[in-house]
């Protein structure tokens, strides 16, 4: 089982800049995959951006060249990075990953944004950005 705990959230005005960070438990050796999803009150969860172990991202077009992910395997951490926030980035932000033996169908740099691909969530962190 692993477990996942963000960090790193708070509020921030409009062209701001926030950094999340997600650390993971033990038996992270198996995880393929690392992404962060959002969810807005009202709204369905969303998935924001994606990484495999081999350094491969996928990202939504509403985050591209704002947002950039990044994954340090040997520390079992995921991060965020956030820049020029908009009111309509705000949401509660969740850490998730990927077992790769329940994906080992999925070719390599195909990297998911859908949740039914994730086995693991964390508890998720606030992201407030007013205009």
């Amino acid at each position: 089982q692993v477990q996942l705990v963000e960090s790193g959230g708070g509020s921030v005005q409009a062209g701001g800049s926030l950094r999340l960070s997600c650390v993971a438990s033990e038996y992270t050796d198996g995880v393929r995959y690392m992404g962060w999803f959002r969810q807005a009150p009202g709204k369905e969860r969303e998935g924001v951006a994606a990484i495999d172990r081999d350094g491969f991202t996928n990202y939504v077009d509403s985050v591209k060249g704002r947002f950039t992910i990044s994954r340090d395997n040997a520390k079992n951490t995921l991060s965020l990075q956030m820049n020029s926030l908009k009111p309509e980035d705000t949401a509660m932000y969740i850490c998730a990953a990927a077992e790769g033996r329940f994906v080992s169908w999925a070719p390599l740099g195909w990297v998911p944004l859908s949740s039914t691909t994730y086995h693991y969530w964390g508890q998720g962190t606030q992201v407030t950005v007013s205009s």
